[in-house]
């Protein structure tokens, strides 16, 4: 299961897919960035790519799971299951072109709708928070008008062409131990009786 890191390997995994992939034939000099809230304002970017994190939420189908039994014989807690919203923003001096690269985005995060272990561990012993096994969903999403009307609002000098997605059953793991696991049965002692009738 993916550590507390995993939240930001998921979204540098997004931009690495988009700036590895990019046809830069066609799309000169594009900027790839992981955006917070500040940098709408103090760090726009005038040709490229950004992706904006706005939410994350609980994962109700997978909340409610049994504790885990770890290589080392002991339970811990349950994953926390989360979903992460993204905006995906896409800017350029002129509007054909803005929405040419919106257009590719688009199709390129379609083309990658699993993301695996390999794309999401970053090279490097540290950086390996996800098991082999473990994938993200990553899918188009919508917003509420309340997350619509919030965003808007407060970017709206700067906000551009925008994209909602969905990175979904994000499993952060817990190093909490409930208890350690039941010795394994080593044998089994059935006992025989006389039925006795009255």
């Amino acid at each position: 299961m993916a550590t507390y890191k995993a939240i930001a390997s998921i979204g540098e995994a997004i931009i690495s897919i988009l700036q590895d992939a990019c046809p830069k034939t066609e799309f000169d000099g594009p900027e790839f960035k992981l955006f917070d809230a500040t940098s709408f304002v103090k760090h726009p970017i005038t040709k490229g790519v950004s992706l904006y994190l706005y939410r994350v939420t609980v994962n109700g189908a997978a909340r409610n799971q049994p504790p885990q039994l770890g290589i080392d014989g002991m339970y811990r807690r349950p994953a926390l299951p989360l979903d992460l919203h993204y905006l995906l923003n896409v800017w350029w001096t002129d509007a054909v072109t803005l929405q040419r690269l919106l257009g590719w985005c688009m199709r390129e995060l379609e083309d990658t709708p699993i993301l695996a272990s390999s794309v999401l561990n970053s090279p490097g012993p540290e950086r390996r928070m996800f098991d082999d096994a473990e994938t993200v969903e990553l899918t188009l999403d919508s917003l509420s008008i309340q997350d619509f009307t919030n965003i808007t609002d407060a970017f709206k000098a700067n906000l551009q062409l925008s994209v909602p997605y969905l990175a979904r059953l994000v499993r952060i793991e817990s190093t909490a131990s409930v208890g350690e696991a039941a010795g394994l049965v080593q044998t089994r002692e059935f006992g025989v009786g006389r039925l006795v009738r009255s």
